[in-house]
């Protein structure tokens, strides 16, 4: 007997940002599961791309032209996708950026552009999708947060700054929006092995010695252990999981480390 626990069938999922990497690996797990999925790109050329690459993998997932952090073109394209695909019922918020650089040499403005990204967007696609969830009385909201959530970094300031604001405004939202029996939660992603972490992952980068030593599954994730996560909070599986940050990163939040020597 097939488990409707995790069946989306019927469902339309918008997953912003995802037109490559983690985002997109989210969307073809949500997909695989059944669902109409749909995602933004403000850029045409980007966006084509990822088409076109849904498309090679077998799955026919339509990208829209907007601006997460333009409210204007969130609320058009909101309308456009329900007219044209059906009502959102599930909503991940992963569009990121993240700007490498220590805080003295920060411009202002370079930590606006991220916080707007990261953590703004969030705020105006979850607000104006909403609306039509609490209307029809269901709904997922999955916003993708970060290790960085709760553990700071050299040079990542503004990325943790707003990753650990969407952690709150995730609570936020759960604690306002549970009445209307729409749940709020959020995936918080250790290290994956993507094209954007391909030049770490080299063998002898210090950088991935240290992860390899950091995390106690003793390697770095591969982007579709996201899918079944993303699945579950977005499925009847999670109707009573509200606010919790789900972080899958093999087990590097649970430990402070290997000792020296072992």
């Amino acid at each position: 007997m097939t488990n409707k626990l995790f069946d989306l069938t019927g469902k339309t999922a918008l997953v912003t940002g995802a037109s490559h990497g983690l985002g997109m690996e989210i969307a073809i797990g949500l997909a695989e599961a059944g669902a109409k999925v749909v995602f933004n790109n403000h850029n045409a050329e980007k966006k084509i791309e990822a088409e076109k690459a849904y498309e090679k993998a077998g799955f026919d997932i339509k990208g829209y032209l907007f601006d997460v952090t333009k409210e204007a073109e969130v609320i058009e394209n909101i309308q456009k996708i329900e007219k044209e695909v059906g009502p959102i019922d599930i909503l991940v918020n992963n569009a990121a950026i993240i700007k490498r650089i220590p805080i003295l040499d920060m411009k202002v403005e370079e930590f606006r552009e991220v916080m707007d990204i990261d953590l703004v967007a969030a705020f105006i696609v979850s607000k104006h999708v909403v609306k039509g969830m609490i209307e029809r009385r269901h709904g997922k909201i999955i916003n993708i947060c970060s290790m960085m959530s709760e553990l700071g970094r050299d040079t990542v300031a503004a990325y943790a700054a707003a990753k650990g604001g969407l952690k709150m405004l995730t609570k936020s939202m759960a604690t306002e929006w549970a009445k209307y029996n729409i749940q709020v939660n959020a995936i918080g992603p250790g290290y994956f092995a993507t094209s954007q972490t391909a030049s770490l992952q080299a063998t002898g980068n210090p950088f991935n010695d240290f992860i390899i030593s950091r995390t106690p599954a003793g390697k770095w994730g591969d982007p579709a252990q996201l899918k079944g996560p993303a699945v579950f909070l977005a499925s009847e599986a999670s109707d009573f999981v509200n606010g919790h940050v789900l972080y899958v990163d093999g087990g590097i939040l649970a430990t402070i480390g290997k000792p020296v020597n072992t």
